[in-house]
């Protein structure tokens, strides 16, 4: 089938289902929405059999949802409306939400209904983003597959929405969430204050005040008790804020400004450094890196924000991985949060920096640190636990171990699209994986890969479950028989056998990438500086660009002309001989 996917931005949803399409053997395009009449002619050029919009803030143009059979993914159970789905989700403590597939129709999400999915709420109180990349995302794709099955079906017509059963108590249409719609105050209880900021994790963020700055509030978590007046600034570690609340404290672990014009959401020590003056140093922050050890398994587990790692960032897991690195275990497993392994660089840090160029180059200097670090392990056999999706230097992150092993449903993109020319060792660890022609496909065609699609590849060695504890405990299992010979020892020795045939010295392969990166990130010849203000900015696309693009339609071709078989001749009685 012909199928376009019509969005506001190849996000991570977007990503995974046009992966999950195209191994399903369908002929998958995008089609980023701007203005009407582009969507329009777009859609007219791709001359789609059905149209799917994972992610679209925007509304379909009646000329499309007419002529074109156009399904929206919406955030909700049945009966929910409005485009705050996820933040009225959380503010109100639901135990179970869902998605929803429904028909393009004049009034915004009130079309009949293709698909539905609900699920029990996370233990806890998520993030708007782990909700939306976890359960909500894999409901989706559930509600996508579903919906190209029944548009094969000629015979299928959808259901009236006000015919569908009520799934969900108090599914209902809900205008946009506003900042006093959130509830949000420092006098509240903790878990109070810890579920508005999570509400509005990711977009638009928890609008408050930290130390007399207006600010937007993100990444929260319980803090200790605290006998202070709620709002006040109590101390700081490493990114993160501990701000007083009613019955305790919260830390804050990322802020934006919100009376600047041009304002990026940074660490919250960042943000605050000149009202942290006197502000003790403490400790008990959630930790962004920890080592754990079980019996002949240490355990190196990271969970940056967003996945973004700052120089501070790759500075702090060099030292956790090189004090992994120095026990007598015999297995090191480098274990991502869920939401991302790793993004890459910090691209809002450097943005932000007074010297963006030279910011850029000490993180990138940074994460090769890291990654050197991984892929020069002598003593321990390295497997790189890919819980999350990955992007540009990020996926090439964990290429070094001995056994990488990705989380399935989880999307990678192994290259770099925003002006650089990339490090992390990609040019020994990336070709080494998949071998140099796929290497090069893979960075010159900037397309995402799905976990499935990387182990056919070679660059993933082993996929494991979807659910995120079964996955840990799949991993843990795999590292036990890792750390059991001969297994452990023979992917060992693999590793230092590849290392040895290189006919350069890893510090060879660092500086040939380094002096690339020079160029784009001190001389900008490629665009580098536009490039990091647009992503940091979210500035949406002029357009989509190519390599996303629906294939061209190609005309019917013509009936091919075979030259008539020439009837046998009948011999004529008068020469048929007797």
């Amino acid at each position: 089938m012909r199928i376009l996917l019509l969005v506001s931005a190849f996000n991570g949803l977007s990503q995974r289902a046009w992966c999950t399409l195209r191994e399903a053997g369908h002929d998958v395009g995008v089609l980023l929405a701007t203005t009407e009449a582009e969507i329009t002619a777009g859609v007219r050029a791709a001359a789609p059999d059905l149209i799917v919009c994972p992610f679209l803030k925007d509304r379909v143009p009646a000329e499309v949802w007419q002529r074109w059979r156009a399904v929206i993914i919406h955030p909700g159970p049945v009966g929910d409306r409005g485009p705050s789905s996820l933040d009225w989700a959380i503010s109100e403590s639901a135990a179970r939400w869902g998605v929803t597939a429904l028909q393009a129709v004049e009034e915004m999400d009130a079309g009949p209904i293709w698909a539905t999915r609900t699920f029990p709420m996370p233990a806890g109180t998520p993030r708007k983003s782990a909700l939306y990349n976890g359960p909500v995302a894999d409901a989706a794709v559930q509600c996508i597959l579903e919906v190209v099955a029944k548009a094969a079906d000629p015979a299928f017509l959808p259901v009236p929405a006000e015919a569908m059963p009520v799934e969900v108590p108090g599914a209902r249409l809900r205008p946009p969430m506003r900042q006093t719609d959130r509830g949000f105050a420092w006098n509240h209880a903790t878990h109070e204050v810890v579920r508005a900021v999570r509400a509005a994790d990711g977009s638009p963020g928890m609008r408050t005040t930290v130390a007399g700055r207006d600010v937007y509030a993100y990444d929260a978590h319980p803090g200790p008790a605290a006998d202070a007046v709620p709002g006040t600034l109590l101390g700081h570690h490493e990114d993160a804020v501990l701000v007083a609340t009613g019955d305790g404290s919260v830390w804050l672990g990322h802020l934006r400004a919100a009376t600047a014009q041009r304002s990026v959401k940074l660490p919250a020590t960042t943000v605050l450094a000149a009202e942290l003056a006197g502000v003790p140093a403490t400790d008990g922050a959630p930790r962004r890196v920890r080592y754990r050890r079980e019996g002949p398994v240490g355990w190196v587990e990271f969970d940056f924000y967003n996945g973004a790692m700052a120089r501070a960032h790759c500075e702090r897991l060099l030292t956790v991985l090189r004090h992994a690195a120095a026990q007598d275990t015999t297995v090191l497993v480098l274990l991502s949060g869920t939401d991302a392994f790793s993004n890459g660089i910090h691209l809002n840090v450097a943005e932000a920096a007074a010297d963006p160029a030279a910011a850029a180059w000490a993180n990138i200097r940074a994460i090769n640190d890291v990654c050197r670090e991984i892929l020069g392990c002598a003593g321990q056999t390295v497997v790189a636990g890919y819980a999350g999706s990955a992007g540009a230097g990020g996926v090439m992150l964990g290429l070094g171990a001995d056994v990488v092993a990705a989380r399935a449903g989880i999307v990678l993109n192994p290259y770099y699209d925003i002006g650089l020319y990339g490090s992390e060792l990609h040019t020994l660890t990336l070709q080494r994986r998949v071998g140099a022609e796929q290497a090069a496909r893979l960075l010159d065609e900037k397309l995402p890969v799905s976990a499935e699609q990387a182990l056919g590849m070679g660059l993933v060695d082993q996929v494991g479950p979807r659910d995120p504890d079964e996955y840990r405990a799949w991993l843990t299992a795999l590292a036990g028989r890792c750390a059991a010979p001969p297994e452990g020892r023979y992917l060992h020795d693999g590793k230092r056998a590849a290392l040895a045939r290189d006919w350069l010295p890893v510090e060879a392969y660092e500086a040939r990438e380094l002096a690339e990166m020079s160029h784009d990130m001190f001389a900008d010849r490629s665009g580098f500086a536009a490039a990091r203000h647009a992503f940091v900015a979210k500035t949406r696309p002029a357009g989509t660009p190519d390599r996303l693009l629906p294939r061209p339609v190609l005309p019917p071709s013509p009936p091919v002309k075979t030259p008539r078989a020439r009837k046998a001749a009948r011999p004529r009685a008068d020469r048929v001989k007797s």
